[in-house]
């Protein structure tokens, strides 16, 4: 995968990925019965922790110079 099409995912899955996430995991969450505050807040850490893991190749050396260019043109 080219560095500029890494870059164009990522940014879509932060944009619109990461919105569409949340919703469906405080959807899920709120139709089950509330349960205590506590394990709540643990739902949430683990869910949030989760929707990164397979994108982890996408997001790694995104925030780099791009590896293509020559020295001079960066």
């Amino acid at each position: 995968m080219t560095y500029r099409t890494k870059r164009i995912l990522s940014l879509v899955l932060l944009l619109v990925g990461l919105p569409v996430y949340i919703v469906l995991a405080v959807t899920i969450v709120g139709r089950i019965d509330r349960p205590h505050i506590v394990l709540e807040v643990a739902i949430y850490l683990v869910l949030g922790f989760l929707w990164a893991l397979p994108f982890k190749a996408v997001f790694k050396g995104v925030g780099r110079a791009d590896p293509d260019l020559p020295p001079n043109q960066e």
